[in-house]
């Protein structure tokens, strides 16, 4: 080995140290970029000043590559935005959508729960409704799709979970084990500590439910029930027609369904035709608006028919029965003439009037009351009196007046 100093090599004048500064950086990526560094990037630029004052080529003072990289430091243009930008950790575009989604869908909620308003418009007697029917209109007219395709997901879900999970058993499991395990605890705390376990977990005060939470929950509740109780006398009064048909078609479909067809199983029809029906009408307004206008005007002129033949048989109706009544009336007074024409007219005979006696009175006679007095013996083997009269001294002739 040599005792002399050691000896460096040709060193090239352009050195393979590249220092990007903040000149460069922004002329490349704009004055923008600048903005996107991140609050560790001071350790980088520092790690990065050591590793250039380390390095060969800033023990040559002289060196062109040495006096680029100590301006730049010195001036505070030093940037390693590169290295930044490889290194930082920036989110994918799974992740950008899935945080996109999530605010939409919690806006949507959010003006889900804020239409819950008193409609402007009164029900047919002049009495206001509920807030539920904004909301109910909001949530099924699919104005907000996210919150309205998650609340069916959620009631669907709850329909399966009702039919196939045991919620009420694992319900009272889960009651009994916790009671178990309060037990067990304040039974082991008093043998062993001499002071229970649950005891010593027991709160200062305990839970009680705000008034005013409690009030507002059973006025929400009211609101709730008042709208399907408004709801159903408007569809039994038909307010509105439309309505009304769409109930009994759903009610008689529903009664034959329920014969064959499980409770949860019309339960999740009912859902899907209450949630999906808006939808498919939504999406096919005009074709569906089109058929049911040509069924108006088919119905409305098939009523009309049915409508002048029934004015129609009840006119024919009406001149038949009239002119049975004038047959009628006319042979009537035909038979009260004819009975007329042949009747002579009467004799006028003194009837005396029935006189009735009060009781305790005797009663008054006159001699009319009595019969004629036989002026001859009767006829031996004669019991008719028309006989004994013929057969008498006047030999059928006109009795005497006496």
């Amino acid at each position: 080995m040599s005792d002399g100093p050691p000896q460096l090599g040709e060193i090239p004048q352009q050195s393979e140290i590249s220092v990007p500064t903040l000149k460069s950086t922004m002329g490349t990526n704009g004055p923008s970029a600048g903005n996107d560094l991140h609050s560790d990037s001071n350790t980088s630029i520092q790690n990065a000043k050591d590793s250039i004052y380390n390095s060969e080529a800033l023990k040559m003072p002289n060196h062109p590559a040495t006096q680029n990289a100590t301006d730049a430091i010195t001036n505070g243009q030093f940037f390693l935005y590169p290295l930044y930008t490889h290194c930082s950790p920036r989110q994918g575009p799974v992740a950008e959508t899935v945080k996109d989604q999530h605010a939409k869908t919690t806006s949507e909620f959010r003006n889900l729960a804020n239409s819950r308003a008193t409609p402007s418009q009164p029900a047919a007697t002049g009495q206001p409704l509920t807030h539920y029917h904004s909301f109910f209109y909001n949530l099924l007219s699919w104005q907000n799709k996210r919150a309205t395709t998650l609340s069916y997901l959620s009631v669907v879900a709850f329909i399966f979970a009702a039919r196939y999970l045991p919620a009420l058993s694992w319900g009272f499991k889960i009651l009994y084990f916790a009671l178990g395990s309060a037990a067990a605890l304040e039974v082991a705390g008093r043998l062993v500590f001499s002071q229970g376990l649950a005891t010593s977990l027991r709160p200062k005060k305990y839970y009680t439910i705000p008034r005013e939470a409690l009030e507002a929950a059973l006025e929400d509740v009211e609101q709730l029930i008042n709208f399907f109780v408004i709801e159903f006398q408007r569809i039994l009064f038909v307010e509105n027609l439309a309505n009304t048909l769409a109930a009994f078609l759903a009610a008689f479909i529903s009664y034959w369904l329920i014969k064959v067809v499980p409770l949860w199983g019309l339960s999740l029809i009912s859902v899907s035709a209450v949630y999906l029906g808006p939808l498919v009408y939504i999406n096919n307004k005009e074709l569906i608006d089109q058929q049911l206008d040509n069924a108006y005007h088919i119905i409305n002129s098939q009523a009309v028919q049915v409508r002048d033949l029934a004015a129609h048989h009840t006119s024919r109706a009406t001149n038949t029965a009239k002119a049975y009544a004038g047959d009628y009336t006319s042979k009537a007074q035909e038979y009260i003439g004819s009975a007329r024409g042949r009747s002579k007219s009467p004799e006028l005979i003194k009837s005396s009037p029935n006189i009735k006696s009060e009781p305790g009175s005797d009663p008054k006679y006159s001699p009319s009351d009595f019969p004629h007095a036989p002026k001859q013996e009767l006829i031996p083997g004669v019991t008719s009196h028309q006989e004994q009269y013929e057969k008498s001294e006047f030999g059928g002739q006109a009795e005497p007046s006496y």
